[in-house]
């Protein structure tokens, strides 16, 4: 299912030429369409944690498989420009929805094992990322609507699977105590907070470095396909990134890991300012594609395993609605910054050296013991730390 929800998400970008085609609308048109599923996926996320409130998980992740198969049929019958942007609306309200239910029960499913649970499932969203692109070519010798009708049938029969699952499972009941959305928030706060910087800043560097990467390539001689080829590179390498770092993130401790990886992160964006030459380059993107994409598991890993039960989907919706809206600004300012004649490279280059600040500043805190989680965080887990035991 997560693969489905995350194709939904993806799918409109390399979607965009056609619909510029079809329905004789400009590049504006057409990225705000695209803009629609992402706005979509954050809008839902923190009402989705009160829903979580009165309704356990499972059943609002099947009410998302069903609301994402009704918003691909509706996509796919799409006549006009204004219900093909609703149809994306709707395509990302399921996936907002579905991650800030799916995510805490897949943790709960598997509390010995969450960072590789995790992993997994991450994983499998970002093979839809991969192959977004390829199946979209396949499905435009005949028309761009199978797509959506594809996601639709896969989103009800995977919804039908899920519930004959559910009725044969022991469900975890981890979550019933947490019947109070704000106390919830508000007793985390302080956790929340950090999750939302951490995450939120890298994916502001993120969000603007990535949609520009096939411009940014060409202005180091990259031919156009090739700078294209670099976007499949950077996606692909994020595949063995979850299934990897999901492991490492249930056995190395919790804030250390995350910070090492935002500061190879930092580093790599740095590296990639100085960097020229094909293989260069290539190598270079496979390394960030694989970096950046072991933060998620990493961070949802550190958050889930350190919220207590009656709290944790309540402060989770709040974090993931806080970061998802925190980096929604990145390639807008990227886009500003350029417009305005700063290079690419010193764009760049100044977010990684932003993205090292934030790293020694959240490194010296918690070095003096003020980081909200850190306690929690490393005590649960560590070098040596047994991912079979579900003691506390």
């Amino acid at each position: 299912m997560v693969f489905l929800v995350n194709l939904a998400r993806v799918v409109f970008a390399p979607l965009v030429g056609e619909f510029i085609t079809v329905f004789a609308i400009g590049e504006a048109t057409a990225g705000a369409i695209a803009t629609a599923v992402w706005l979509g996926s954050a809008l839902p996320r923190l009402p989705a944690g009160w829903l979580l409130t009165r309704v356990p998980r499972h059943r609002v992740i099947l009410g998302t498989g069903l609301v994402l198969a009704v918003a691909s049929a509706f996509t796919a019958t799409a006549d006009s420009v204004l219900t093909l942007a609703f149809g994306a609306l709707l395509m990302g309200i399921s996936s907002g929805v579905y991650f800030v239910a799916a995510n805490p029960l897949v943790s709960e499913l598997y509390p010995g094992r969450v960072g590789r649970a995790m992993g997994i499932h991450g994983m499998a969203a970002q093979v839809a990322a991969v192959v977004a692109a390829p199946l979209v070519t396949l499905v435009l010798w005949y028309s761009w609507r199978l797509a959506f009708v594809c996601i639709g049938v896969g989103a009800f029969v995977v919804t039908v699977a899920l519930f004959v699952t559910a009725r044969r499972t022991t469900l975890p009941d981890a979550g019933a105590a947490d019947r109070d959305l704000v106390a919830g928030i508000r007793r985390e706060w302080k956790l929340v907070v950090v999750g939302v910087v951490i995450l939120g800043t890298t994916g502001f560097v993120w969000q603007g470095l990535f949609n520009f990467y096939e411009l940014y390539m060409r202005t180091k001689g990259l031919s156009p396909a090739m700078a294209k080829n670099t976007l499949t590179v950077v996606f692909a390498a994020g595949v063995p990134a979850f299934f990897v770092s999901g492991r490492l993130a249930d056995r190395l401790p919790h804030v250390p890991y995350v910070l090492g990886i935002v500061a190879a992160f930092a580093a790599c964006v740095f590296a990639l300012t100085t960097t020229t030459g094909l293989l260069p380059l290539f190598v270079l993107t496979a390394v960030i594609g694989y970096v950046i994409h072991s933060l998620f598991p990493a961070m949802d890993t550190f958050l889930l395993d350190t919220l207590p039960d009656e709290t944790r989907g309540s402060a989770y919706a709040a974090y993931s609605a806080g970061m998802m809206f925190s980096q929604a600004g990145g390639s807008s300012a990227v886009g500003t910054l350029v417009e305005r004649g700063v290079a690419y490279d010193a764009v760049f280059a100044s977010l990684a050296l932003g993205l090292v600040g934030l790293v020694t500043v959240l490194g010296t805190l918690r070095a003096l013991g003020r980081l909200p989680g850190t306690a929690a965080s490393e005590v649960a887990t560590g070098p040596f730390a047994d991912p079979e035991c579900e003691c506390d």
